[in-house]
């Protein structure tokens, strides 16, 4: 008896992840467009307790009279918890005290590290356009930007980069690559296009 393999279609990583397209300015999806803010509280260092309580609520009420808009919160650094325990187990089981306080220090000096970056966070509000004409969303989105600088926040448009990188951090906690390509192998296209170009001038 023949069997026929069945030939299964290969999805892409933007279609993995619901993705249609990334543009300047936004990630389209098949339940609506995503345009993100990236946001940053400002002076929170030098302001009293009340203060920064004060920021919270009044982020809090932008939040709620925006049904469109969600928050995001995701790590800028690596995180060293996954190398720490490691050297909390390896600690455990090492009998030679010279290489558990060898152990002992690696795992402070990941401590240190992880108190430097402890603000080392990006946070970002997240807006759904559904149903809103073309000519509405500049002045829609320019409200709401607004409301959130008045809240006492730095915000900005997240542009095509910036929504790599975030993706990059969010699926893969990739934070240490500084520019993503559009297409896996594309820089190797690009210097393949390059010498093929400098060949056909040399002949």
């Amino acid at each position: 008896m023949r069997h026929r393999r069945r030939e299964r279609g290969v999805l892409s990583t933007r279609q993995l992840m619901g993705i249609e397209q990334i543009t300047d300015c936004y990630i389209q999806t098949a339940h609506g467009d995503l345009i993100f803010f990236i946001i940053q509280p400002t002076n929170i260092s030098v302001l009293p307790q009340a203060g920064i309580e004060a920021r919270i609520l009044s982020l809090l009420n932008v939040l709620r009279s925006q049904q469109e808009v969600e928050l995001l919160a995701m790590n800028s650094r690596e995180s060293f918890e996954n190398n720490k325990a490691f050297y909390q187990s390896r600690m455990e089981q090492e009998t030679s005290p010279k290489i558990r306080e060898l152990l002992e220090k690696d795992r402070a000096h990941l401590d240190e590290i992880q108190v430097l970056s402890t603000l080392a966070r990006e946070f970002y509000l997240v807006l759904r356009l559904t149903g809103k004409k073309e000519r509405s969303v500049l002045p829609y989105l320019s409200r709401i930007e607004k409301s959130i600088q008045d809240s006492g926040f730095t915000v900005r448009v997240a542009n095509k980069e910036d929504l790599k990188r975030m993706l990059a951090v969010y699926y893969a906690q990739d934070v240490t690559t500084e520019h993503f390509q559009d297409f896996d192998g594309q820089q190797w296209a690009g210097e393949g296009m390059e010498n093929a170009q400098e060949e056909k001038a040399d002949a």
